[in-house]
């Protein structure tokens, strides 16, 4: 089984509540994919930028995920709609949830973690 590693995403304060979203790349399923990282309520989260509905990129506008409300993630193709602490779906076109992607936030940066399905992007 690979180690888990903790990868440095971004500073804290580049994520504000229900507000951008700072974009990364991730290997899932042998597959280079978009993830996203978001705050809600003062905590981080973060999942593949793939609705459960049609596996497609979620944002209207880069980096945008959340409604009108800011309450909720949004997948602007078929307006299925997420829990922003959990990625389960809440309405709308849903097949399941969004894939999590684990974080800790600490000494002012955001980390991502690996998992055996999860990798980084290598060059």
């Amino acid at each position: 089984m690979p180690d888990i590693l903790s990868i440095p995403l971004c500073n804290s304060a580049d994520l504000t509540n229900s507000n951008l979203a700072v974009p990364f790349d991730v290997v899932y399923a042998g597959q280079t994919c978009t993830a996203f990282a978001v705050r809600y309520q003062g905590k981080v989260h973060a999942y593949l930028n793939r609705c459960s509905h049609v596996a497609m990129e979620m944002d209207y506008q880069p980096n945008r995920f959340f409604d009108l409300t800011g309450h909720h993630l949004m997948c602007a193709t078929h307006g299925a709609i997420y829990s922003p602490q959990t990625g389960k779906c809440q309405g709308g076109p849903c097949r399941g949830g969004l894939i999590k992607i684990d974080l800790t936030e600490h000494d002012g940066v955001v980390h991502w973690h690996t998992s055996p399905q999860l990798t980084p992007v290598t060059f």
